[in-house]
């Protein structure tokens, strides 16, 4: 009988405490709702979903840039050292067995940097081991294109695969992005540039055709006013007195020992203006003249993109002529006399 009442006294005890408690319960449980998955979950970053991205571009486009980028020699959006930006060294591959195979459609590129040690942003990686990105374009229609990037740290002695936790990634997406932007700049200005170069061409051909070639007429009103022969040059008074006459101004009187002048020559052109009778053709190589330019020895390599890491078209010899179409600060974009449009450095073209 004891016991009941010690139960029961304890009881009503236990629920006279949850009463007196049951605001603060009620505000810890808002209070933890409240708070973001990141303090209540302690691994809240999701490794190995990589990164898959729609690129308004044609597959062609973005299958350069992304040579480029695995030519770069490094990998953002991760270090070994925390002074570093990024871990360099890195190399392009033609595969990596640290990846699944890659059974979409599509082209396939790797970049690899071997002995990398304890690279960040990635899932409980340790010692030393390989550092891989793996880039899939896949085109989707003729101006559209799936681009996916995925990266892994493969450790050497455990051949374990840690899987990134996107931070790469998103970098190596932002290099290729630039890189992409700065094309299609650079395309613009090409195509505004050969724009204004037709108009210009355009409007000196207008002026070649609507300038008119000198006529007699026109010689004979830059001659003299008075006659020329014999008879009227040793008579000056005979010509300016009919002129007197009639009330006109009187016209200089010219000893006969003074040259007669004589009009300037006809096929004199002021400079700077297109010649009479000068074709559109002769016109073009005129212009082609002032924006050729020749290689610089050794020689130079023709890139297909503004870029050191660009993939190289072809060597151009030096002495090379070559046409400018468009002009950056640090790269012209040239034509050679066999019609390949490319990019080459500034300082490897001789000065005008």
């Amino acid at each position: 009988m004891g016991n009941c009442r010690k139960y029961v006294r304890g009881r009503d005890q236990l629920v006279g405490l949850l009463s007196a408690s049951a605001p603060v319960i009620v505000a810890l449980l808002l209070l933890t709702s409240a708070l973001p998955l990141a303090a209540r979950k302690k691994d809240t970053l999701a490794y190995g979903e990589g990164l898959i991205v729609n690129v308004p571009l044609p597959a062609g486009e973005v299958e350069q840039v992304v040579a480029d980028i695995t030519q770069n020699g490094i990998i953002r959006g991760t270090k070994e050292y925390n002074k570093d930006e990024f871990v360099s060294g890195a190399k392009p591959a033609s595969s990596c067995h640290a990846f699944p195979a890659f059974t979409e459609s599509g082209k396939v590129f790797y970049k690899i940097r071997e002995h990398a040690l304890d690279p960040r942003n990635f899932k409980d990686s340790a010692d030393v081991g390989t550092l891989a990105v793996r880039y899939g374009v896949q085109p989707q229609g003729e101006k559209n294109t799936v681009l996916r990037i995925d990266a892994v740290f493969e450790e050497d002695f455990r051949h374990t695969i840690h899987p990134s936790n996107g931070s790469v990634e998103s970098h190596e997406y932002k290099d290729i992005q630039e890189h992409l932007e700065a094309i299609e700049i650079i395309k613009k200005q090409t195509l505004e540039a050969e724009s204004e170069r037709q108009e210009q061409l355009a409007r000196k051909h207008d002026s070649a055709v609507q300038t008119p070639a000198p006529t007699e007429t026109a010689q004979q009103s830059a001659s003299p006013a008075f006659p020329q022969t014999t008879e009227t040059a040793s008579d000056p008074v005979s010509q300016v007195a009919p002129a007197r006459s009639q009330g006109q101004p009187s016209q200089v009187e010219v000893s006969p020992s003074q040259p007669v002048p004589s009009p300037a020559p006809p096929d004199q052109t002021p400079p700077g203006q297109t010649l009479p009778g000068q074709t559109l053709e002769e016109h073009v190589k005129d212009l082609r003249q002032q924006v050729e330019r020749r290689v610089k020895s050794p020689g130079a390599a023709l890139k297909s993109a503004p870029f050191h890491t660009a993939n190289t078209l072809q060597t151009l010899s030096a002495g090379a002529e070559v046409l400018i179409l468009i002009s950056t600060p640090y790269w012209y974009g040239i034509e050679t006399h066999e019609g390949q449009h490319g990019w080459i450095m500034r300082d490897q073209l001789e000065l005008p």
